[in-house]
């Protein structure tokens, strides 16, 4: 005989404190910045864990900039997890409606890139193509997913840039985890994710800027890239990769002459 479960005295979903999103200048400051670019610099400021480790882009040639909307899945536990006997399939799914996944999708602001903690899940689905489109329509601009997805190729059509680590057919709380907390801090990929930091994904992967930092970002990754248009010009004539890249304090006073004759974009 099986003892009944006591549940614990416990909230779901929880939701983490009220956070500040970048402004749109600071986000827009990124839009031509390569997630490599903002990655070797935040290294030199001193952060040093900022690739999403395991998710790539589900159509290759995707590119997203945006504010860190957090959702975090938790392992289930059987006091607390949703119905899991075959007989309650259905209502299981149907009562993913009341977990955070749901609520999530209703914090969505334009621009947001929803990032998911789902410790790179092979069994999980952690988003489909409804739950997508819902997103695109709120306004959200792309998704990261330390875990796997469902209907790729509906989500594909869909157009909406998505990074994960593969695909399944099952829903969301399907196998061993469970939507649980959102707005909360999540680790993805090896990479801690608060909620409003910057994430810039491209076909290298995704990069976990923290919001506070994204000014110094910007400020040194404009200088780095535009040097390095200027390497790749000298190098493509014919010039020795070791006066070009990186530069020389010579070839340093070459570029700044160059850059001097270029028209701004800033």
């Amino acid at each position: 005989m099986t003892a009944e479960l006591i549940r614990p005295d416990f909230a779901l979903p929880v939701r983490g404190a009220a956070y500040s999103r970048p402004d749109a200048a600071l986000v827009e400051d990124f839009s031509s910045l390569s997630s490599a670019t903002a990655c070797a610099k935040l290294h030199q400021l001193g952060i040093r864990r900022t690739f999403v480790e395991g998710p790539t882009p589900l159509t290759t040639g995707s590119r997203v900039v945006g504010s860190a909307l957090t959702l975090q899945f938790m392992p289930q536990r059987e006091d607390m997890a949703l119905p899991q006997d075959s007989s309650a399939g259905v209502e299981q799914e149907y009562a993913e409606r009341h977990t955070a996944l749901w609520h999530v999708l209703e914090a969505v602001q334009p621009g947001d890139v929803l990032v998911v903690q789902a410790y790179g899940s092979r069994f999980s689905g952690c988003l489909g193509d409804i739950l997508v489109r819902y997103f695109m329509r709120k306004g959200g601009a792309g998704i990261v997913v330390d875990g796997r997805i469902r209907d790729a190729g509906r989500i594909r059509e869909l157009g909406i840039p998505v990074w994960c680590t593969g695909t399944t057919p099952h829903y969301a709380s399907q196998s061993e985890l469970a939507p649980w907390a959102y707005d909360v801090p999540v680790a993805v990929g090896g990479a801690l994710c608060m909620p409003g930091d910057l994430v810039i994904a491209d076909d290298d992967g995704p990069v976990v800027v923290p919001q506070a930092m994204a000014p110094q970002v910007v400020a040194s990754a404009r200088d780095h890239e535009e040097w390095e248009v200027f390497s790749r010009s000298r190098l493509d004539e014919g010039a020795r990769l070791s006066d070009y890249y990186p530069l020389t304090p010579d070839t340093r006073e070459e570029y700044e002459a160059w850059r001097s004759l270029q028209p701004s974009t800033r």
